[in-house]
This record gives structure tokens, sequence and C-alpha cells, in this order.
């Protein structure tokens, strides 16, 4: 799948944070603090990430951490427990495991770790510009022709266009 398959406009005007590792939570643990290292330093060698991306990384890890102690619980214990009836229940371990994996999915979608969200992702060549850095020509604003004369005929001074001008006293 190549170009634009939905049709739908791009957003020439999409907020560009300047890409940085992001500080590691003091709440994640030492399994998860060792992902956060070695997913911020993937990430960061490609320019995909900034502070904003924090919670999610985060979130990442966290469910990593808990997914690799439910793993290791099933090796251990196996899937099937007997109950406290005596009876053979599927381990508690093994919806942990699952769950986590889930929400590990649906994050890694995010950042481009699965090989289909990667081919959704551009990165340039590392010989180039960072991948977030803008010419400042870029975003020069003018108002149209219509708002320019709109604003300079608010009697009230609002700056605000249309109905949203009828709102404030």
């Amino acid at each position: 799948m190549t170009g634009n398959p939905g049709k739908r406009p791009l957003n020439a005007h999409e907020p560009r944070p300047q890409p940085a590792a992001p500080e590691c939570p003091p709440e994640l643990n030492s399994v998860a603090r060792q992902e956060w290292a070695r997913l911020t330093a993937e990430l960061s060698k490609l320019n995909l990430i900034t502070h904003l991306d924090r919670g999610a990384l985060a979130t990442y890890c966290g469910a990593y951490s808990l997914w690799t102690e439910a793993v290791e619980n099933l090796q251990k214990f196996g899937t099937m427990v007997k109950s406290p009836t005596g009876y053979p229940i599927q381990s508690p371990y093994l919806s942990i495991a699952n769950r986590q994996a889930e929400l590990m999915m649906r994050v890694a979608s995010e950042f481009g770790f699965t090989p289909a969200s990667r081919s959704r992702i551009s990165a340039p060549p590392p010989d180039q510009l960072p991948l977030l850095e803008l010419a400042a020509d870029e975003y020069k604003r003018r108002p149209t022709v219509g708002a320019a004369k709109t604003l300079a005929n608010d009697p009230r001074g609002t700056g605000l266009l249309g109905s949203h001008a009828k709102l404030r006293n």
C-alpha cells in the first residue's frame, strides 16, 4: 500500500514537537525501566520520540513489565491450576498476560513497533535534517481577505468570528 489510499487531505499544519527522549517516570519498576531505556534509544535514533510521548511509552513499558511477570508465572505454574475446591481452572496469570499483550499491541502500533505500523511512518535518512524540524516560512500567518475584513469590522474587538462573537458580552 502506498500513497494516501483513503484520499483524506493531509494536515499541512500538524503540530511537530521537538524530538527529545522524555525522562523515565519513577513509578516504573526495574523491568519497565530496562524496556524504557531500550525503546527510547531506538526511537531517539529515528527522531520519533518527544516529551509528549512519555505517558504512552510509560503505559507500554508498564504493560511489558506485567506481561513478563505473568509469563514467568505461567511457565512456573502452567496455564491450568487447581481451584480451592480442587477443580482445574485457567490460571489467572493467563488473563493478565493476554490483557497486557493487547495493551502493548495497541500502544506499539502508535509508535511503529509492528511491521504494519512501521510501514505507515516516514522517517528521513540519517544524513537529512531531524524529522520534526520546520522551515520558518511554513508557518507564515496571513489571514484571508474575508477574515481580515471581518476582524476589522468586529465592533466588540473580540477577535472572534461568526456566531462565536455573539456569545461574548
